[in-house]
């Protein structure tokens, strides 16, 4: 399968590692090492050598707790990145935003794929995704940012991700978005308990059986730390982990902040995967 993202291709034949730009002054794991557009466009070159398939910008931080940014702000972030890595990269960029506006002005800028932490349930994003015309990532979170993690809870985690995606799906073509367009995320510590997650990441094979790409964001995530008790700096091993076993469930793409690392560990993965059992 190869995505079209406003004329650059994503072949997801096989597994693609999104290399993550924030471009933001407080994102949890490398708030502030990209707000100035030589930093983030040699960062992206890095991420592109390093083996990523993908370029995902953000212009506001989804961290729990973290503070909304107007979309004037967030467009004077990521616009000029945007623009200075479609000048100078020929890989997919996507736009992380939940907003109509910045959605428009980033692919205008040259991103060929939208990522929603929101699954387009913000007035307006649905429409304005719909005349895109390109890709979109939806995602599931329970809350915002803001409250997110305050007291999630689930009957059952699997079944209610999966059946709410799935409703976004049909909102998604009922607007004009083709299913050949969506790809899907469980939205792994978007409200969510350490919990949730793992049962999430065992029964992920559940989500991909739904017939979609399924993109896998785990990279430093606190869970990580929750779990095994080691800090931000400490968690790529278990990130790596994570990653190798969504790749072996079936995920598409692999959201990373460690893109070299992450691009081995899902190729060894999926070497194993496509070897022939022929003597």
């Amino acid at each position: 399968m190869i995505l079209d993202c406003a004329g650059k291709a994503l072949d997801l034949s096989h597994p693609q590692v999104m290399g993550i730009l924030n471009v933001t002054p407080d994102s949890f794991s490398d708030g502030g090492q990209f707000l100035a557009e030589d930093n983030a466009l040699a960062q992206a070159k890095q991420m592109v050598a390093d083996g990523a398939g993908i370029i995902d910008v953000g212009g506001e931080s989804t961290r729990p707790g973290a503070a909304i940014v107007s979309i004037e702000e967030e467009i004077s972030r990521v616009v000029p990145v945007i623009e200075a890595i479609h000048s100078e990269i020929d890989i997919p960029i996507s736009i992380d935003t939940t907003k109509p506006e910045v959605m428009r002005a980033a692919i205008k800028a040259g991103a060929g794929l939208i990522n929603d932490v929101q699954a387009l349930q913000v007035d307006g994003a649905l429409q304005t995704a719909a005349e895109l015309n390109v890709p979109v990532c939806l995602m599931h979170a329970q809350g915002t940012p803001q409250t997110m993690q305050d007291s999630p809870q689930y009957e059952d985690v699997v079944a209610e991700v999966t059946r709410f995606l799935m409703k976004r799906v049909v909102a998604c073509e009922q607007a004009g978005i083709a299913r050949e367009r969506l790809i899907l995320d469980p939205g792994f510590g978007f409200g969510k308990k350490a919990n949730h997650n793992l049962r999430l990441m065992k029964h992920l094979n559940h989500l991909i059986e739904q017939g979609f790409p399924v993109l896998v964001g785990v990279s430093r995530k606190s869970m990580i730390s929750k779990l095994l008790k080691v800090s931000v700096e400490e968690r790529l091993a278990a990130s790596l982990s994570l990653a190798a076993i969504s790749v072996w469930q079936g995920a598409k793409i692999i959201r990373s902040h460690d893109v070299r690392q992450t691009v081995q560990a899902i190729m060894m993965c999926d070497h194993v995967m496509q070897v022939q059992d022929i003597d």
